[in-house]
């Protein structure tokens, strides 16, 4: 008995109302992360990006550029792209496919920053890098091929400073060559910073506001370690980026960190969310409403009644939906004339005619002969109503 008793005191309302209460907190909660999953990726993989820690990211470009204002936005989708601040794209190989993210550009201002070296994660360090060797120059090459063919060149720096070829260049942006310079050519490309030699460092396509920065050591997270670079890095976005920019955009779709639209997100997300909140809600009153009824059970009645009235209802509806009514005259005009014989003991074997006869005979003044070719010859309902209540009428009086 006292199994049975803990057995059901189990599955009490209290224990599960909470069950049910946390089946449908953690149903939501696995909505809400698969909507936002993309955004809350770190991005700590040791890739060379806006988001990576290691020595080829640029995450500390993206803090500099926080700390002194200028408002780093990171970008998971090209779409966001289309703002008229700067945008620094950093593809990791020339196998990336630029072609959307520069379609979405069109002629506002963007910095392609070259790889440059051929790491390998750190087993000991999650998120850090091994740089045994440089890529191979055929990689920074194809970066934007076909539409941009680039030569690229390596020579050994000394930290000797870098040449700004503009003179609106600012003041404070004044690089200096790291151990390994990497400089690139190509038709159309004219140079901004160059090497005391000649090597372009940074240069622009044509007329386009498309810039391409050769080494990216410059700006990275390796170059943030030293204060010089550092300055001239903020100096060099300022100096690409459009007139009255209050942002300067960091893509990492190139880097596979990117996200597409999310209608699932979009529920989530102002102005949706307020539709999202009301459906919410109305099920939370349904749910309530179906925990307390207002209220007696009421039963549901049956498709078919019990007992001979139902029977013969569900037979009148019949013949009401066969539009047959009007051809029962007949029919009860037997059932008065049989009720009239046996009230009357009047002999059954007699013929039609005769019964008829007697029958007419009883009452001279109402004519059951009348009554009954009334309703034997009705041809509408209402018709045949009126010779059934005048049958019904004489059947009475003649009891009198």
């Amino acid at each position: 008995m006292s199994s049975e008793r803990d057995f059901g005191g189990a599955f009490n309302a209290p224990t599960m109302l909470l069950v049910t209460a946390v089946g449908a907190f953690a149903f939501i909660a696995m909505l809400v992360l698969g909507a936002y999953a993309p955004d809350l990726r770190s991005g700590h993989n040791g890739g060379s990006h806006a988001l990576s820690n290691a020595a080829t990211g640029f995450s500390g470009l993206v803090r500099l550029a926080e700390a002194t204002g200028r408002n780093p936005t990171i970008i998971r989708s090209v779409p966001d792209l289309k703002n008229e601040d700067l945008a620094v794209v950093t593809p990791e190989d020339g196998s990336v496919n630029l072609a959307k993210i520069l379609e979405t550009r069109g002629p506002r201002a963007t910095l392609i920053v070259l790889p440059k070296w051929a790491t390998s994660p750190d087993a000991a360090h999650p998120g850090w890098v091994r740089v045994p060797t440089l890529d191979y120059s055929s990689d920074p090459e194809s970066v934007l091929a076909p539409s941009v063919k680039l030569k690229i060149a390596r020579t050994k720096g000394h930290g000797e400073p870098l040449t700004n070829v503009e003179f609106t260049a600012p003041a404070d942006m004044h690089f200096l060559a790291p151990a390994v310079v990497q400089t690139i050519t190509g038709e159309g490309l004219q140079p901004l910073i160059t090497t005391p030699a000649g090597g372009i460092v940074l240069g622009q396509v044509g007329d386009r506001h498309l810039y391409v920065l050769s080494e990216p050591d410059l700006i990275d997270n390796h170059g943030m370690g030293d204060e010089r670079q550092a300055r001239s890095a903020l100096a060099m976005l300022d100096y690409l980026n459009s007139t009255d920019s209050t942002s300067v955009l960091f893509d990492v779709t190139a880097n596979g960190l990117g996200r597409s639209r999310s209608p699932l997100k979009l529920a989530f997300d102002p102005p949706f969310l307020a539709v999202t909140l009301t459906i919410f809600t109305a099920m939370l009153l349904a749910a309530w409403q179906a925990l307390n009824r207002f209220g007696p059970v009421r039963r549901r009645e049956r498709a078919i009644a019990f007992g001979k009235a139902a029977l013969v209802d569900n037979s009148a509806a019949l013949i009401r939906k066969a539009g047959r009514e009007a051809s029962l005259g007949s029919r009860y005009v037997e059932v008065v004339r049989d009720r009239a014989v046996a009230l009357f003991r009047l002999p059954p074997t007699a013929d039609r005619q005769a019964l008829d006869a007697r029958l007419e005979a009883i009452d001279p003044e109402r004519s059951f002969a009348a009554a009954a070719n009334a309703a034997t010859g009705a041809r509408s309902r209402d018709e045949l109503l009126g010779a059934a209540q005048a049958l019904n009428q004489w059947l009475q009086e003649v009891q009198r």
